[in-house]
């Protein structure tokens, strides 16, 4: 007997078999056992997802000897005939190969004549965004009342092509793409079965080379099992991928993290020797960047299954959330400018180089002697502004590894602190609108505005504490209430001083004598967004 593929000798023969698109098996089971049957239903979605396979099973459903079931026997002649892809009754149309007009009349002819054997006559048609305008509209009457024992199936890739007119007259699912874990778990259940000795980095190599198709994951892993003479091996599956090994992704970050050009460049003529493809090692590159962009913000968000995950979440450690973002947009970036390169090696490694080029770490910036620090000493004193908390709502911030750069003294001088430090961004945002509650040694308490509470999260909690633990020359311990202040924010006071300005620019230009006589012989107004302060 000839070898059979395994993508299809593990293509399901009934709705249990099927892995994922429960929200389409769900309503296609229910409309079977309640015979709640459209006449037409559109399947739509990439590649290898289960379109053709869905399909196919609600043509056995529909056409099972035992009647119209959710499970079919898949041992009667029907449902075998139909498995083999040789049922009279069912009608499978590659629209690709058929897209004029009068193809389409051609199958429309033979609609009106009842069923050869089974109980409806199946109309399956692949690729339907291939048809023509012309063959829509020749299929748009027959497709909104078609006779009793006619039933049409639809799919496609690209439902953006059909016309609304079709779209409406189908009922529509959308099959999602396969999860990495979803295609691993069914990998390992065939390999199980096949007797395959096989190890999780293989699978899980398959499993992402197959971007979210289970046909392609299928068909690679019966690529790969022939280039490992009948087993599955991760070293000989990055060589039959053209991928790069994780081990040397994880060094080239490890280097990059340490600020080291050598050992960068050292990694990547090793990784040259295995004539890789550039363009998937900044997709690696980059997609390690995310995972422990993930941990730093959503240490959860990484699933228990990830080989690496120990790894990835030491790493993400030992860099900033700023770099790490950094990294990611030049590397972003380099990908898609990779193909401007003289070569692809010297494209990826100047991506690297200017990751190293542009990061704003303190150890890449030369001291400025110029400008005056202040005299060194410990925090001290106690103090701050008289407030009264309605709740105290407090955000614990995550430990963070600190070198301070600096040392200087607190005298509980809030918004002088603010401009010492000059946070950026919405950092900046929760400092000016605290208050500061009181101050004790290496404790600092601040009250946060109640219209302002969706400032506050650990994340932005942290990089203040660091920027206070920088600049004081000690290990800060910042805690942030959520309450109604008595006394001005740093915000509230900026806005009142540029509204005192405002005010008197106006009447300052409302007395002038210029303006006055304007006003008199001209009945000239004065517009007052239209004048601002100088800075």
């Amino acid at each position: 007997m000839s070898y059979q593929v395994l993508a299809r000798k593990w293509r399901p023969g009934n709705f249990t078999e099927m892995v994922g698109q429960e929200h389409v098996l769900r309503a296609l089971i229910n409309a079977l056992d309640e015979q709640r049957l459209h006449h037409a239903y559109l399947f739509t979605g990439t590649r290898g997802v289960g379109k053709t396979t869905v399909a196919r099973i609600f043509a056995k459903s529909l056409n099972c000897e035992t009647g119209v079931t959710s499970r079919p026997c898949g041992e009667c002649s029907t449902c075998r005939e139909i498995a083999e892809g040789r049922y009279i009754d069912l009608i499978e149309v590659d629209a690709a190969s058929r897209t004029k007009v009068e193809d389409t009349r051609e199958l429309l002819d033979n609609v009106q004549y009842a069923p050869t054997r089974g109980r409806y006559k199946v109309y399956l048609i692949d690729e339907v965004h291939m048809l023509s305008n012309n063959s829509f509209n020749a299929l748009l009457k027959t497709l909104e009342e078609p006779p009793q024992h006619v039933k049409f199936l639809l799919a496609t890739t690209d439902p953006q092509k059909l016309p609304a007119t079709i779209l409406s007259r189908c009922l529509q699912f959308n099959l999602k793409r396969m999860s990495v874990e979803l295609i691993s778990k069914q990998i390992q259940h065939i390999l199980q079965q096949e007797n395959i000795a096989t190890d999780n980095q293989a699978v899980q190599l398959l499993a992402h080379a197959a971007d979210g198709s289970m046909r392609d994951a299928l068909s690679l892993l019966d690529q790969a099992i022939a280039y490992g003479h009948g087993k599955l091996d991760a070293t000989e599956v990055q060589a039959m991928l053209g991928t790069v090994s994780r081990d040397r992704v994880i060094a080239i970050i490890k280097a990059l993290i340490a600020n080291d050009a050598t050992a960068v460049l050292q990694e990547v003529a090793a990784l040259s020797e295995m004539t890789p493809d550039f363009q998937e090692a900044l997709a690696d590159i980059l997609s390690l960047l995310h995972q422990m962009a993930l941990s730093q913000w959503a240490p959860d968000a990484l699933t228990e299954q990830l080989i690496e995950r120990d790894v990835i979440l030491n790493l993400a450690k030992q860099i900033s959330t700023e770099d790490l973002q950094l990294y990611y947009q030049i590397g972003l970036i380099g990908r898609r400018d990779l193909p401007l390169a003289p070569d692809a090696r010297s494209g990826f490694e100047m991506v690297l180089l200017r990751m190293l080029a542009f990061r704003p770490a303190s150890e890449n910036i030369r001291p400025v002697t110029s400008m005056a620090r202040p005299a060194p000493s410990p925090l001290m004193g106690e103090g701050g502004a008289s407030v009264a908390p309605v709740t105290q709502t407090s955000v614990t911030a995550p430990a963070t590894d600190m070198t301070p750069v600096v040392k200087a003294s607190f005298s509980g001088d809030w918004p002088g602190m603010i401009e010492a430090i000059n946070p950026k961004g919405m950092v900046r945002q929760l400092a000016v609108n605290c208050v500061l509650q009181n101050y004790s040694g290496n404790d600092i308490s601040l009250l946060l505005s109640q219209e302002h509470k969706n400032l506050l999260n650990a994340g932005m909690q942290a990089k203040l504490q660091e920027l206070l633990s920088n600049w004081l020359g000690a290990k800060i311990r910042l805690q942030i209430d959520i309450g109604n202040a008595t006394s001005e924010t740093p915000a509230q006071s900026r806005q009142r001083q540029v509204t005192e300005k405002q005010q008197t620019a106006m009447q300052a230009i409302a007395q002038d004598p210029v303006v006055q006589a304007l006003k008199d012989n001209f009945g000239a107004e004065l517009v007052p967004n239209s004048i601002r302060t100088i800075e």
